[in-house]
């Protein structure tokens, strides 16, 4: 397990980070103009809700199968280059299509490349944690997620300004980093098999404690209330941010969750992961009780500005506690099974969100996922303090 170390990181973990940013920023460049690129082609909130939820839960199950595979034979990279390389190949695509339902068949193929891939990339950054950081090794998986989403919103922004509209063209190019990250994943991770006595048997529910399951209520219940942030966009063009400005808009929530998530992954280490993620409940419900109140520019910035510290707190601290929680051997079907969990609670989430928005207003659906977080939050307070003290 004793490898090179890059900017205090194993190896594995940053060339990890390094093909995730690359493949965020071909996914950020699609995603950030995607919503209104639906709306272009008669599109409604609910179908773009939907469109998001069913691509995200009909690929879910492979998030708990892949974790569960990668553990049994005691190997991630041949999972991730399918996966990351499945969502390569399908992201020109989008230059092609015409129709909302030829986006969902493309959601479908790309969210199955990431159903493969993210237990088993999850599970390698785990195992390779440095002296037991894991908030630290998410924390950087994290940023350079959202570094990807910094690059990937600002050539979409860059290639609308030159060429209006011209979504078509934005999405044939971006697919270029993703394949210059499988490179990276080839050549840059060199992972070692686990030996035979360390590798998982038989599946079994007993042997997950009651505090992972706790826990996976505590994120069923949050998640919702997290619909698709496209709706975050749409509010946005709504309240008055011109189409070719939202992917500006979108570019502050990444800049502020990439200058924070080392740094909270770290401080989660130190006092504690559950407190880190009531600090990001709460901030969560802060942000959509004013995005459902807000009709301002200038607040849907700051909003958006809380949102990647929101993100920065959760997302990668989430994945954090979860591989606490589990033996080595059983991490990657662990957070496999989390992250089927988000893939599967978001479709009807993203459906109460899209039908809430279309038939009552704007306002209700934020002001529905401000009071799941807020529940959340007090749910997982009294989750730390039992655990705590028992």
């Amino acid at each position: 397990m004793q490898q090179k170390r890059i900017f205090g990181f194993n190896r594995n973990i940053f060339y990890t980070g390094l093909t995730s940013f690359l493949t965020d920023v071909s996914t950020k460049m699609v995603y950030s103009i995607m919503p209104m690129f639906l709306l272009s082609i008669g599109a409604s909130k609910t179908t773009l809700s939907a469109i998001e939820g069913i691509a995200e839960s009909t690929a879910a199950t492979l998030k708990a199968l892949s974790g569960f595979w990668s553990d049994k034979i005691g190997k991630n990279k041949p999972f991730m280059i399918l996966g990351y390389g499945i969502s390569a190949i399908a992201m020109p695509f989008y230059a092609f299509v015409w129709s909302p339902i030829q986006v969902l068949y493309l959601r479908f193929i790309e969210r199955t490349g990431k159903g493969i891939r993210t237990a088993p990339r999850d599970s390698l950054i785990a195992g390779y944690a440095i002296n037991g950081d894991t908030g630290k090794s998410f924390g950087l998986q994290k940023m350079m997620d959202n570094a990807g989403a910094i690059v990937g919103p600002l050539i979409a922004f860059g290639l609308l300004y030159a060429f209006p509209r011209d979504y078509h063209g934005v999405f044939l190019l971006a697919g270029i980093p993703a394949i210059l990250g499988i490179f990276v994943l080839i050549f840059g991770i060199k992972e070692v098999k686990k030996s035979k006595e360390h590798l998982l048997g038989k599946f079994r529910f007993k042997d997950y404690s009651k505090k992972y399951y706790l826990f996976l209520g505590i994120i069923f219940l949050f998640t919702l209330g997290n619909s698709t942030d496209a709706l975050l966009m749409v509010k946005a063009n709504e309240v008055g941010v011109k189409v070719v400005y939202i992917p500006l808009v979108y570019l502050i929530m990444s800049i502020v969750s990439v200058a924070l998530a080392i740094p909270l992954g770290t401080l989660s280490d130190k006092i504690g992961k559950e407190r880190i993620l009531i600090f990001g409940y709460l901030v969560y419900a802060i942000v959509y009780f004013g995005f459902g109140a807000t009709s301002s520019i200038s607040m849907i910035a700051g909003l958006f500005a809380l949102y990647g510290l929101y993100s920065a707190a959760t997302d990668g601290i989430q994945k954090a506690l979860i591989s606490d929680l589990l033996d080595s051997n059983k991490q990657g079907t662990g957070l496999g099974i989390y992250n089927a969990l988000l893939g599967i609670t978001l479709l009807p989430a993203s459906i109460i969100a899209g039908l809430l928005y279309d038939h009552i207003n704007s306002a209700v659906p934020f002001y529905f996922g401000a009071g799941t977080a807020t529940l959340s939050a007090i749910l997982m307070a009294g989750f730390y303090h039992h655990f705590k003290f028992k």
